[in-house]
This record gives structure tokens, C-alpha cells and sequence, in this order.
């Protein structure tokens, strides 16, 4: 059930997390030189250009949400297959480190004795939402990132297969396994591992 006293915590968090990722996205679409997320305006932490707020509902709601996709055309890019290697693991890669962020802030400021109960609440929806965030966007199903990761280094033999199975019942697939609590049962060990490594590299700098 939706706890809405925690939404004054949870809006912002997931702001943060959608808006990073998708700005993640169009930067190292803009470094490997295709201008087009520039051009759509998606180059920005403006979230009003990367909420989609149905799916930003749904993540809040459910855990199962979605935002704008920023997009590219691959065939500006430098170097194609890495160009989409680094934009799809930029995302993830930015929410992982948002969520170390939030960490180091908090350690700072318990350190300090400066954290109060609001602040503390606010940093662990962020670290929350961006440690799922990441490895749910690296599930190998479309439209997520990990999908695009699969696509560059599967066999091209495999290639119409995919696309006529998986890629074409992504998001039925992909429902089934959030609502199923398999996704959850993937994640919730490999979100507990990172975070036990943040606090771990915290502990060794404080």
C-alpha cells in the first residue's frame, strides 16, 4: 500500500534518481558524438524534460516505473558499439554513484552531528531509489538498458529471435516478473551487496 507521510521524502528521491540517469544518458550520447539528445533538450536536470508521470507514479507506487527515453540515433556515434555500450551503462552507472553520494553525504554530516531525522530520511530514499534504479535498468529485457547491453554482444544468429520474443513482449515480460516478485528477488541481493560495499568504503575513509 502507498504510505503517503513518506512522500515528501520519496517524490524528490525519485527525481533525483530518474532525472540523473536520463541526463546520464544524453551526456554520453553528446560525448561519443551524436548531438540529438542535445537537440531534444534532453541534455539538462530539468526533470519536467525526462518525467514521464505516469511511469514516475508507478515507480513510486509499485517499484515498476519508467521515464522519458532519451533519444539517440547510434549511427552519429564515433565508434557505434561502444557509443552504445557506455550510453547504456551510463544511466546505471550514475544512479550507482548518486546513491555512494548520498552515503558520503550522510556519513559527513553523522560525523559532524549535524543529521537530523528529515535529512536522513531524504538520503536513504535517495540511496533506495538509485541502488534499484541502477540494477533494474541492467535486466537484459526491453525497453530497460541492460537489453541493449544483451543485443551488442549476442550472436547475430540470435538477433531475430530475440527481437521477435523478448524485445516484442518486453513489457508484458517484464510486468510478470516485477508483479511475480521475481525482480525483486534478483535485485534486493545485488542492491544489499553494493550497499554493504559503500559502507565498507566509508568505514575505511572516516
Amino acid at each position: 500500500m502507498l504510505d503517503l507521510s513518506t512522500m515528501i521524502y520519496r517524490i524528490p528521491a525519485l527525481l533525483f534518481a530518474l532525472v540523473v540517469h536520463e541526463y546520464a544518458h544524453a551526456l554520453a550520447a553528446d560525448s561519443m558524438g551524436d548531438p540529438t539528445p542535445r537537440y531534444m533538450g534532453r541534455l539538462t536536470f530539468n526533470p519536467m524534460m525526462h518525467v514521464d508521470f505516469l511511469g514516475l507514479f508507478m515507480l513510486a507506487l509499485a517499484g515498476f516505473g519508467w521515464a522519458k527515453p532519451v533519444p539517440i540515433n547510434s549511427n552519429n556515434f564515433h565508434d557505434r558499439k561502444m557509443g552504445i555500450i557506455k550510453v547504456s551503462l551510463a544511466g546505471p552507472g550514475a544512479n550507482l554513484f548518486l546513491c555512494f553520494l548520498a552515503a558520503l553525504v550522510g556519513a559527513i554530516l553523522l560525523r559532524f552531528n549535524l543529521m537530523s531525522q528529515t535529512v536522513f530520511n531524504f538520503l536513504q530514499w535517495i540511496m533506495l531509489y538509485n541502488v534499484w534504479f541502477a540494477f533494474f535498468n541492467l535486466i537484459p529485457i526491453p525497453p530497460l538498458d541492460g537489453s541493449k547491453l544483451v543485443m551488442e554482444f549476442m550472436p547475430t544468429k540470435y538477433l531475430y529471435q530475440y527481437a521477435e520474443t523478448v524485445e516484442r513482449y518486453g513489457f508484458f515480460i517484464l510486468m510478470a516478473l516485477v508483479f511475480s516478485g521475481v525482480v525483486g528477488a534478483i535485485i534486493n541481493p545485488l542492491a544489499q551487496m553494493y550497499l554493504g560495499l559503500v559502507n565498507i568504503v566509508l568505514s575505511v575513509i572516516f
